[in-house]
């Protein structure tokens, strides 16, 4: 069943989405290697996404730090980490258009997990600006996709019945994950250095690139032939669902860069420790996995993916206005739980509208788009915004970041009363 329509079908007494409209026909068991079957699709996602984010975990945090010990200066930095933003824009779409071309999402997620591993392995010898560019601009090229693509054939599996299951919990897991990795990169930079973390980023890909082997995929014949088109993005942007979803999440997420920019800033500058603003993140982080767990399902089931979007986006225009007023630690502890409507439950709800609304042939391709050309680049204009705004009005700036998530709540009106869900 297609849903090129402008309505999905209204459920009684229950207003969340059904989420096997667009699934593949049960006739195409999925495929997957021998050591795999033995294995429910749930476990397999688990190892995989826990060890994807804690490769993410090791690295991310760190790797400024250790490019500025090889030689790259302040401005040359940032230079490098805005032809990394380019680059990521591209190639995500990229491989998954043609992931989704060859319905081949399995074989996509593994070489780009092999080659980021392989490609991580070339810092280690390398110094000075140009090789690490290069190295860094075909690193992103590599891992930019596998968010997802990994996303994608996790939605297409926790959407099949029997067997499926909540996806947020195998985000969940790879948020946790990523706390993991980060502490314990965190633990041995300080006592073998910058260069360690190279080694556990690239041990945990080629370990995920294992677990990707036996990840579950669509038989290609499962897939309706007429839904692969060569007018991919045309198919998507005429998806009502698929647009609002994407616009909603652009604001919404897009809002959390003056936090990422200034929230350490803005403690510090009141005097507030390393430790405590550490304290801080870990509160959010954690108040993420536990929405992806346990909330975030019930919280959707009870209010539908409709509700969830107003509740998140309401959370959201709240953090920032309190944000604005004080950088008082009490109250900063009393907020900081609210990432995991303002992050998980958001995106637990764009999932699930993408999963319904979205034909299965272009699901990765949907993924690239939602989470490169969508978040990404509303996540670059407003990190530009936040620099010029912060300069200008300080702390108020968070101000300007609550009035963009009050942006989406006429659009979440306008989804519901497209979806009904």
């Amino acid at each position: 069943m297609s849903l090129g329509g402008s309505r999905l079908p209204p459920r009684p007494r229950r207003r969340n989405v059904d989420v096997t409209a667009n699934a593949p026909p049960p006739q195409g068991p999925p495929v997957a290697s021998t050591a795999g079957a033995r294995l429910g699709a749930l476990p397999r996602f688990f190892i995989f996404y826990a060890l994807l984010y804690a490769a993410f975990g090791a690295a991310s945090p760190f790797l400024p730090a250790f490019l500025s010990e090889r030689g790259v200066a302040p401005q040359e930095l940032g230079l490098l980490l805005a032809a990394s933003t380019a680059v990521r824009l591209i190639s995500g779409p990229v491989a998954g258009r043609l992931a989704d071309l060859l319905q081949a999402l399995r074989l996509v997620l593994c070489i780009c997990t092999a080659g980021a591993a392989i490609v991580a392995l070339c810092y280690l010898p390398a110094h000075g600006l140009w090789l690490l560019l290069l190295i860094n601009l075909v690193h992103t090229a590599m891992i930019a996709p596998l968010p997802d693509v990994a996303d994608a054939l996790a939605l297409r599996a926790a959407a099949r019945r029997p067997g499926g299951f909540e996806y947020g919990w195998v985000r969940g897991a790879g948020s946790a994950a990523f706390v993991v990795g980060s502490l314990i990169a965190g633990q041995l930079v300080g006592t073998i250095g910058f260069a360690v973390i190279i080694g556990l980023h690239a041990l945990a890909l080629a370990a995920a690139v294992m677990a990707a082997l036996i990840l579950p995929e669509t038989n290609r014949q499962a897939l309706v032939p007429a839904q692969i088109e060569a007018g991919a993005l045309r198919t998507l942007l005429r998806l009502p669902i698929f647009v609002r979803v994407v616009l909603i999440a652009a604001l919404v997420l897009g809002s959390h860069a003056m936090l990422d920019a200034f929230a350490v800033v803005r403690w510090s500058a009141v005097g507030m420790s390393a430790a405590t603003a550490s304290l801080l993140w870990s509160e959010a982080v954690a108040a993420e996995v536990v929405v992806f767990f346990v909330l975030g399902p019930r919280l959707l089931n009870l209010i539908g993916p409709s509700g969830a979007l107003a509740l998140a986006c309401s959370a959201g225009a709240l953090r920032w206005m309190i944000m604005g007023l004080t950088a008082n630690v009490v109250a900063m502890a009393m907020i900081q739980p609210l990432h995991g409507l303002t992050f998980a439950l958001l995106h637990l709800a764009c999932m699930r509208l993408l999963s319904a609304a979205v034909p299965p042939a272009l699901a990765a391709t949907a993924q690239a788009l939602y989470h490169t050309v969508g978040v990404g680049l509303a996540s670059v204009a407003l990190t530009l915004l936040s620099g010029w705004a912060y300069g200008e009005f300080g702390a108020r700036a968070f101000w300007i970041m609550a009035a963009v998530c009050t942006l989406a709540l006429p659009v979440i009106w306008s989804l519901w009363r497209i979806a009904r869900v």
